[in-house]
């Protein structure tokens, strides 16, 4: 159960759990501040016009296409499990 919840994921991305811990938090903390960036652009549309895309675009390469290189590469400290985000 511990596995589960604590390893196997990190692991399905090439990262330990503290790596993941670190990425994951890095990426809620960017995501909250370009959600209230866009909430801010609703009201106002000539303030943040493209930090909420930007934001989508620069985590979405960090995420996918970075991950995707390190695991080509054979880094990080999981194992054969590679998955992106869609599957």
């Amino acid at each position: 159960m511990l596995g589960k919840l604590f390893i196997d994921h990190p692991r399905s991305v090439q990262e330990n759990y503290g790596e993941h811990a670190v990425m994951a938090a890095s990426f809620g903390g960017r995501m909250v501040l370009a959600g209230l960036a866009c909430l801010v652009h609703a009201a106002v549309p000539g303030l943040f016009v493209r930090t909420g895309s930007r934001t989508i675009t620069t985590l979405y390469d960090e995420m996918v296409v970075n991950r995707n290189r390190k695991a080509a590469r054979g880094e990080g400290t999981g194992g054969a499990g590679y998955r992106s985000i869609s599957g």
